[in-house]
């Protein structure tokens, strides 16, 4: 254990052709990510393997293309137009098997560069914001790196590190990177009404970030006995378990706490979940197993998506072949809720995108990936309403979508029905 003054001598250990774990996410390690940089003149094909990050991301641009290789497990929007399936590229996988690429040794790590809470009285940090796949990465790389953060949460759960398990870390006292809220659309908030009265009370639920998730959590202030099993929560959830609309008494996993692998949002839920001992936050092989999920009741899990064709095919991850995200929790998710007693698995999106193309299509574009198959899917909600297409047909399911669909798309897309099939 080594501590340093500077960023760049506490990663001064990396050498040309290691490759690097990042922790992600509010945690993104800047500082750390800024003393690689400062030392991209002698390294060369380092591998930098990480979930989504915060920040500008510039170990992807063209100017350390000799130094540094990335390969992403989800593509964040500062990554998005760095992408050249090459030097910069996306490692399609579900969620809760990347700890296993790195348990296993198939993406075997040499470093893990990770940010953390301060140790407490007997010298344990904790992994804050994102246990996610930051616990394997720890547990299988043989240099850990840590920035020791001040104002990083320490979470209960899975992420504790001690002290002396970090080989060379810095002290910081910075703000943790912020997801903000903007004001929901018409068209979200509808979604949120529609898809709300699916939920029923005493549902554990899946959500994740952004404005739909947002919307369906407003609608659940009314709801008594929820619980939250999830990959991942944000300020929509704290606000639901500071009302009392979630107590998680219903849960069989878990009961009484709120389940999740990593959070983001505000300062205000930095600091609702600090020290908080009924909130956990556990390695994400464990939450998004679908036998674990399938355990609690009535599992009603949230997922957005990019488009679905006319027979219920979920493309999420892309538009077309450009990707824009990343597999995820979603499958996880879909297939644990659908396993669950009771459990609900929902596909939300707006009928068309923000520039006007519909997202209801008689085809996915082409090279768009399936990341939830027709036969796993069972909801679809727009602001139109609620497509139930589990145990349809396929003309069944295309009539069910073309309803909710946006109306003036509607003809189109009974007209393509028929000279498909």
């Amino acid at each position: 254990m080594a501590r340093h003054n500077s960023a760049e001598d506490a990663v001064a250990c990396i050498e040309s052709g290691m490759r690097v774990f990042l922790h992600g996410s509010a945690a993104t390690p800047v500082r750390m990510i800024e003393g690689l940089l400062a030392h991209a003149g002698r390294l060369r094909d380092v591998e930098l393997i990480h979930l989504h990050t915060e920040g500008k991301a510039r170990y992807a641009d063209t100017e350390f293309k000799d130094s540094f290789r990335v390969a992403n497990l989800f593509v964040g929007a500062n990554m998005r137009k760095k992408l050249d399936y090459s030097r910069v590229d996306y490692l399609p996988c579900f969620l809760h098997e990347i700890p296993m690429l790195f348990r296993s040794g198939r993406r075997p790590l040499d470093v893990a560069i990770v940010h953390v809470s301060p140790p407490d009285a007997h010298g344990f940090c904790t992994l804050g914001t994102s246990v996610d796949a930051a616990k394997a990465a720890v547990e299988a790389a043989g240099i850990v790196i840590a920035q020791v953060n001040q104002q990083m949460p320490r979470v209960h759960g899975d992420g504790f590190l001690h002290i002396d398990e970090i080989d060379h870390y810095i002290e910081i006292d910075e703000p943790l990177f912020e997801h903000p809220i903007r004001p929901l659309k018409p068209e979200e908030k509808a979604i949120g009404k529609f898809a709300a009265e699916l939920i029923e009370d005493g549902a554990t639920l899946q959500m994740g970030i952004g404005s739909i998730p947002d919307a369906v959590l407003e609608f659940l202030t009314g709801h008594r006995n929820l619980g939250i099993h999830t990959e991942m929560w944000s300020d929509g959830a704290m606000k639901l378990i500071q009302s009392g609309a979630v107590n998680n008494t219903q849960k069989k996993v878990h009961p009484g706490k709120t389940v999740s692998s990593f959070l983001m949002g505000s300062r205000e839920l930095y600091r609702f979940v600090n020290n908080n001992p009924s909130v956990v936050q556990l390695d994400v092989a464990y939450v998004n197993d679908p036998a674990v999920i399938r355990r609690n009741p009535k599992v009603t899990a949230i997922n957005s998506a990019v488009e679905v064709d006319l027979t219920g095919q979920v493309c999420a991850d892309s538009v077309g072949s450009r990707i824009i995200s990343g597999v995820g929790g979603q499958m996880d998710f879909i297939r644990g809720a659908s396993l669950s007693p009771g459990g609900k698995p929902i596909i939300a999106l707006t009928s068309r995108s923000e520039k006007g193309f519909p997202r209801i299509v008689p085809l996915l574009r082409q090279g768009a990936g399936v990341v939830t198959t027709r036969a796993h899917v069972h909801y679809i909600v727009t602001e139109h309403g609620i497509a139930d297409l589990y145990g349809k047909t396929l003309n069944e399911r295309a009539k069910a979508l073309i309803s909710v669909a946006h109306p003036d798309d509607r003809e189109n897309l009974d007209r393509a029905w028929h000279e498909l099939h």
